[in-house]
């Protein structure tokens, strides 16, 4: 009884937290100078009345309550940028299978990559108690971001949240992605293997994903005591993305001498090589292309483009899994970054040492 009551006034006095682990029934002999049956009865009876919860294979824990009510809440809030392009369908068609078949409804909605609509959504989930979890993807998670207090509003109500496809890196929050870092590096590596030298590239400002790819197109220049240049880095923001064609000129300028560019996506890469062909440049006869996210985008121009797939319906299973188990733990480590390899088509060209 000394030592359920002792549990029980940490517990009262805010020492020991909801959710967090208890100490070991080995800690707790010690520190109590007790066999180990007295302790695992007092367990036992912090268990009954509901102060402790046991996890199989994890140890004992400070019952949370809260979690409690999570689990008898059946809605899953999914926020990703946007609903049409070649990666959402699939996403959130992987997201909803996984949580239909567990017995939750999805309710999605789309920030168009704009912080102050990501601040309304926000805002909206907790003026709400009917959420078990939520399933956010980042925006423009490559600059400061004004909404990241409200990620802690969430977690202070106990509500489970995993990011997809990046991440705020000043959040502990858990994520489910592409290595985008390992993309860039596959990506450049695999144009440098080909006999590549002048490789130039164009990445995404505003995003996460655009400033790791970049990592790894800087590691694999690096790893092969190549010179990076900046004058052959070409970065674009969404709206600039989205309107490729009007830097055409910025475009034929900066890739001057290249033989070869690593594209952040798949749009970029097609966007691209139309603006070479208007220009009379052709792919990959005059300049090689890698692209990333191996969409559909890839085999619909006149050159069948090498790409780094994008895991889609794989990486919003994922997503969904390990949000379940957060809400069932909300010590289970969800961040799972999926692997980057190089799916091989027609838009490099393999040069001889001279060419280079």
């Amino acid at each position: 009884m000394e030592l359920v009551n002792w549990i029980r006034e940490q517990v009262e006095a805010g020492k020991f937290r909801p959710g967090q682990k208890m100490y070991s029934e080995n800690e707790l002999k010690e520190m109590f100078h007790l066999s180990r049956q007295t302790v695992r009865h007092a367990i036992s009876v912090l268990e009954n009345d509901g102060v402790l919860i046991r996890r199989q294979g994890s140890g004992t824990y400070i019952n949370d309550r809260r979690q409690t009510n999570l689990r008898n809440k059946t809605r899953i809030s999914v926020v990703t940028t946007y609903v049409d392009g070649y990666i959402f369908p699939k996403t959130i068609q992987g997201i909803e299978n996984v949580l239909f078949e567990n017995g939750y409804s999805v309710q999605i909605a789309f920030t168009n990559n704009q912080i102050g609509r990501e601040k309304t959504i926000l805002e909206d989930i907790l003026s709400r108690d009917e959420v078990a979890g939520v399933i956010m993807e980042t925006v423009k998670s490559g600059i400061p971001n004004p909404n990241l207090s409200l990620y802690g509003k969430l977690q202070a109500k106990g509500i489970p949240v995993i990011f997809i496809n990046s991440y705020y890196p000043l959040l502990p929050i858990p994520h489910v992605s592409l290595n985008d870092k390992m993309a860039g590096y596959c990506a450049a590596k695999h144009l440098l293997d080909r006999g590549h030298r002048k490789i130039g590239g164009i990445f995404k400002l505003d995003d996460g994903q655009g400033h790791q790819r970049y990592a790894g197109y800087l590691e694999a220049l690096t790893e092969a005591g190549m010179e990076m240049d900046d004058s052959c880095i070409l970065w674009v923001d969404t709206v600039g993305m989205q309107n490729l064609e009007e830097s055409r000129s910025l475009i034929m300028g900066r890739f001057r001498g290249c033989s070869a560019v690593v594209c952040y996506n798949d749009q970029i890469a097609f966007d691209f090589v139309e603006i070479l062909a208007k220009e009379g440049i052709h792919v990959p006869e005059h300049i090689s292309v890698v692209s990333i996210d191996d969409s559909e985008l890839t085999v619909l121009g006149d050159v069948a483009l090498t790409s780094v797939p994008h895991p889609m319906d794989r990486l919003g299973e994922k997503a969904a899994i390990n949000l379940l188990q957060m809400i069932g733990n909300p010590a289970f480590d969800a961040t799972y970054e999926f692997d980057a390899q190089v799916v091989v088509r027609d838009s490099v060209k393999t040069l001889e040492p001279e060419e280079a």
